[in-house]
């Protein structure tokens, strides 16, 4: 039972993650993301490590997630995105990841229902984890965090770039204003 509930997350999570890479739409791309990082977190369970799935879902899928929504959010397109946006919103949308979910909640419903515990290994407690973690893996965590804030960082400013490279256009179209502005600012930049 334990192996076939195993094949069932880890289809799961193959599926969302490629899902998540052909998604040309951010947001979506990022609840197939939240979808196949559940199912890493079932299979965590199924093999034993219950607190390992528990941080999985708290960390990844829950802090690292809106961490990414507010990237995405940071980088607003503007009244263009947000119209596409609501085109792209239809139910049809949520069929995959709703079905992924679902597929996801029943197995870990099964996997509760049936097992008594962890069937492999010892129960790594919180404080095990913590003491492994900020011990002899203190270097790794410190340089994933920086790794983390560097790839906001850069996603911040290549937005922002694109933001600015952008042709701006005043809703009255006097564009003698616009060549004014900018020869003044080349002024002062000299």
């Amino acid at each position: 039972m334990e192996l076939i509930l195993f094949y069932i997350a880890s289809a799961v999570a193959i599926l969302a993650t490629v899902f998540a890479l052909t998604r040309s739409n951010a947001a979506h791309a990022l609840i197939y993301l939240i979808v196949s990082l559940l199912a890493v977190a079932v299979i965590f369970f199924l093999l034993g490590a219950p607190f390992a799935a528990a941080l999985e879902v708290v960390i990844y899928a829950g802090a690292i997630m809106v961490l990414f929504v507010f990237v995405i959010m940071m980088l607003n397109l503007g009244e263009e995105g947000d119209q596409r946006e609501r085109q792209r919103m239809h139910p049809a949308v949520w069929i995959g990841p709703s079905i992924l979910s679902a597929v996801l909640l029943i197995e870990m419903l099964l996997v509760i229902v049936k097992l008594d515990g962890p069937q492999t290994g010892a129960l790594i407690g919180a404080k095990q984890v913590g003491l492994t973690l900020f011990g002899p893996y203190v270097l790794a965590v410190e340089i994933a965090s920086m790794l983390l804030l560097a790839g906001l960082v850069g996603a911040y400013h290549v937005g922002r770039r694109f933001r600015l490279s952008e042709p701006a256009e005043s809703s009255t179209g006097d564009s003698s204003e616009k060549g004014a502005k900018k020869s003044t600012d080349n002024q002062e930049q000299a």
